[in-house]
């Protein structure tokens, strides 16, 4: 069994502005966002690693105040902006900005499953034609693929990714999750 299978969870939705306490109106546009916590008994989602997620859904100037006031949620993971659809299923749709947005928050972060998650997100972007392999790196064992954004100056100096060495089903479960990601139903389980 792959060390990646599973589902990534992204809870339930409560209907509730996570800031305010106020009910999210049907066809409101809202901001959901996860966040890392430490434990299982703070989280209401999580991932096939072992990730404790926390979801949590705000309004619109509820989320502006927070972003003003520097409050975002601690271990912010990722957020996207959506219509509240009253708690019935929807279609979602992560567009290109947001799936770039995932790829460059990565950058720095050393966690192995989020290496592999970020690698075969540039995957994806590559076949999306939004990024570029423009050669590789080798530093030690380490193995590193250079890409540089769609519009960049071919001069400007590359973004080098980590390749994690998965395996094909590895690869193949993360891209099922990006998918669904894309996909996916607001309260069904992701990846």
């Amino acid at each position: 069994m792959s060390r990646l299978s599973g589902s990534y969870d992204l809870g339930r939705a409560t209907g509730v502005c996570a800031a305010t306490g106020v009910p999210l109106e049907p066809g409101a546009p809202c901001v959901i966002a996860l966040a890392e916590v430490a434990t299982p008994e703070q989280a209401n989602a999580g991932s096939p690693s072992g990730m404790f997620l926390r979801r949590l859904e705000y309004s619109i100037p509820a989320w502006e105040a927070l972003a003003k006031d520097g409050k975002r949620p601690d271990g912010l993971f990722c957020f996207w902006r959506t219509v509240w659809s009253g708690g019935q299923s929807r279609k979602m749709f992560v567009d290109d900005e947001t799936l770039l947005d995932i790829f460059q928050r990565l950058d720095a972060d050393e966690r192995p499953q989020r290496q592999a998650f970020r690698f075969v997100l540039m995957l994806f972007l590559v076949r999306k034609k939004l990024l570029r392999v423009v050669g590789t790196r080798r530093d030690g064992e380490r193995e590193s693929w250079l890409v540089n954004m769609r519009g960049t100056d071919p001069a400007s100096p590359p973004t080098s990714v980590v390749n994690p060495r998965l395996k094909e089903d590895d690869i193949r479960e993360i891209a099922d999750q990006l998918s669904e990601i894309m996909q996916g139903d607001l309260s069904a389980n992701l990846n």
